[in-house]
């Protein structure tokens, strides 16, 4: 498995990968060297996640291979069908996995997702439309969905 670390706008990331697909990307809040050279088999999602950062991106294109079980599996791989710029709520994604007493569960696998912002778990919100749970954090989350909106909020201060 090779590794990498790469500067973001939400601090650096951290993705792990192999001949098999990505298998992680994950945030990390302390400085971090960044990786020079990046291993060729993780140039292609370091090249996406520029581009998702620099605007030029909405959809990534990549091989994926996180480790998990086959319930967060079928989660992880519905969330890739919510598309940029849309929310969700966890009940929306329950029902669409066959399930609406399966909320909790769905929200538990969405808080294991391995592949930060490439299985866009960030769109998951609240039924309320509040912003709820985010393993990067709440401010993340809210700079994630401002990043994909069309019309881009401003901060007054």
């Amino acid at each position: 498995m090779e590794s990498a670390f790469i500067h973001t706008p939400l601090g650096i990331a951290k993705l792990e990968g192999d001949e098999m697909g990505l298998a992680s990307v994950t945030l990390w809040d302390e400085e971090i060297k960044t990786t020079t050279p990046i291993p060729e088999v993780l140039e292609d999602a370091v090249y996406q996640l520029q581009e998702y950062f620099n605007d030029q991106r909405q959809v990534f294109s990549l091989t994926l291979n996180p480790e998990g079980t086959d319930f967060q599996k079928r989660v992880w791989s519905e969330l890739l069908k919510v598309p940029y710029g849309k929310t969700i709520s966890y009940l929306e994604l329950s029902q669409k996995l066959g399930d609406v007493k399966a909320v909790r569960a769905v929200a538990a696998a969405n808080g294991k997702n391995p592949l930060w912002i490439i299985v866009p778990c960030h769109r998951v919100i609240g039924s309320d439309g509040s912003l709820t749970g985010y393993a990067g954090g709440l401010h993340r989350k809210k700079w994630l969905l401002n990043h994909e909106s069309p019309a881009k909020q401003q901060s007054l201060f």
